[in-house]
């Protein structure tokens, strides 16, 4: 977009056409070279996202799901913290895109290793917080059975509008502190799967999330492009919970923010009783 400013001189009587030209005084062009730049590189995220294979394969009703729940985040993250985030584009690349490509390894390290189809099985969704990973699961695999597990009130009534304003019939809010809920019998040892995304780091995720996974079944961590070290420090505090570390798989994500590793473990024996510990010891004092 170009806008000129000019002003218009007083002209002889007679002149030519090249001599006007070269004294009409006229301003540089203004130019949005730098807004146009930042546009361009968002959409090109946009359409990254949506050209991923991860959302290709879903169908129309499930893409148009993820698109209300990005406009239903962005909205109520005006009136509460619910992300960083501010951006639709963003939201997708950061978000969404990393959500839907914790899939395929987590698919494909549950078939092998617990050797069960995957088309019906239930997941907990640690620490839920704005739905991530955990709604878009639901979203990508609606047989699935899942739970979003979050502590606080205001994200709680967030998840159940987003819920229903989806119409998702596979997915339960529950409000409680992973710590209480691992030592109470209704979910203690009943998933098939834990996931956990931007919640803690591994020592304490391995005592939040194993007591919840029954004997042969999974914990998929969501983590950064490097997590050797973080991982070997949490090796102890795994095999306590009954699991040990099954794979460290790099996802396919197309996500502009670099590469992701989802952190696989399977658990082969059950967690000891006197774990987890107390609500906010797993944090203060990490095994």
């Amino acid at each position: 977009m170009l806008l000129w400013r000019s002003r218009v001189p007083t002209l002889p009587f007679s002149f030519s056409v090249k001599t006007f030209v070269e004294h009409f005084p006229v301003s540089k062009p203004i130019t949005f070279r730098s807004q146009t730049h930042k546009i361009c590189s968002k959409l090109e995220s946009i359409i990254s996202v949506e050209g991923s294979p991860h959302f290709k394969n879903l169908n129309s009703r499930q893409k148009e799901q993820i698109h209300l729940y990005v406009d239903a985040l962005l909205d109520w993250n005006q009136k509460m913290n619910l992300t960083a985030v501010k951006d639709a584009t963003e939201i997708m690349g950061r978000h969404i895109e990393d959500s839907l490509a914790i899939m395929p390894p987590m698919k494909s390290c549950y078939i092998s290793h617990c050797k069960k189809a995957c088309d019906k099985l239930s997941l907990v969704d640690v620490g839920s917080g704005q739905g991530l990973p955990g709604l878009v699961l639901a979203i990508a695999f609606p047989g699935w059975e899942v739970t979003l597990l979050e502590s606080m009130n205001k994200r709680c009534v967030f998840l159940e509008h987003v819920v229903d304003l989806t119409g998702l019939s596979n997915v339960q809010v529950v409000r409680g502190r992973a710590e209480d809920l691992g030592q109470n019998f209704s979910f203690r040892e009943q998933y098939d799967i834990a996931v956990a995304r931007a919640v803690a780091e591994m020592r304490i995720l391995a005592e939040y999330c194993l007591p919840l996974v029954r004997v042969g079944g999974l914990f998929v961590a969501a983590k950064g492009h490097d997590p050797q070290l973080e991982v070997r420090n949490a090796e102890r505090a795994i095999q306590l919970m009954g699991a040990s570390v099954l794979q460290l798989c790099s996802v396919e994500s197309h996500s502009p923010y670099g590469q992701r590793t989802a952190v696989v473990c399977f658990k082969d024996r059950p967690t000891p009783r006197r774990y987890p510990r107390d609500p906010g010891t797993p944090a203060k004092e990490p095994l």
